[in-house]
């Protein structure tokens, strides 16, 4: 089940609405500017599945999102357990162009700093997120990672991180 907790920026501990109904959920988005969906893409890959299976099995899934969305680049998220040596997602950053979020299996939560708010949203398999660009975000895995999703960019700019530490204040996925 997707949730999205939406928090106070002076209160990082306490969620101010809990949303469970992808209805109100993506309602609740779209005023800020967020597209949420839910796509049935009947995939059976699983988290830790080799990079070239992945684009092979979820081809047509990219494709579809890529022409709709107008992306150039693609990277996966893929992590079954901890790999330490990875890139820190629950560190504050912005892209330049919009990202598509589109989880394949597993579960990872995203978060967006928008205005005084940030909303926390706990994807699941067939969730896809629509991140406009410059918005403040980070992504948590938990303490056991267990996620495949595929990420979308409407170009090759890099990530820039913001240096604001205090995204590590609001709950993570294990916490909420």
């Amino acid at each position: 089940m997707s949730i999205l907790s939406v928090f106070h920026s002076s209160s990082p501990q306490l969620a101010n609405k809990v949303l469970t109904h992808h209805e109100d959920i993506a309602a609740t988005l779209a005023e800020q500017g967020v597209q949420f969906a839910r796509r049935d893409h009947g995939l059976r890959v699983r988290p830790g599945s080799a990079e070239a299976q992945v684009r092979e099995e979820a081809g047509g899934l990219i494709d579809m999102l890529m022409t709709t969305h107008g992306c150039q680049t693609l990277t996966l998220l893929n992590r079954d357990g901890d790999q330490p040596t990875e890139v820190d997602l629950r560190d504050e950053h912005v892209h330049d162009a919009v990202e598509v979020f589109a989880m394949v299996s597993g579960r990872g939560q995203v978060s967006l700093r928008l205005g005084e708010q940030v909303f926390a949203l706990l994807c699941e398999k067939g969730d896809v997120l629509v991140v406009p660009a410059q918005t403040r975000r980070w992504i948590d895995l938990g303490d056991t990672p267990f996620c495949l999703a595929v990420r979308l960019f409407g170009n090759e700019q890099g990530i820039r991180m913001t240096g604001d530490e205090q995204a590590r204040q609001f709950a993570g996925m294990s916490e909420l």
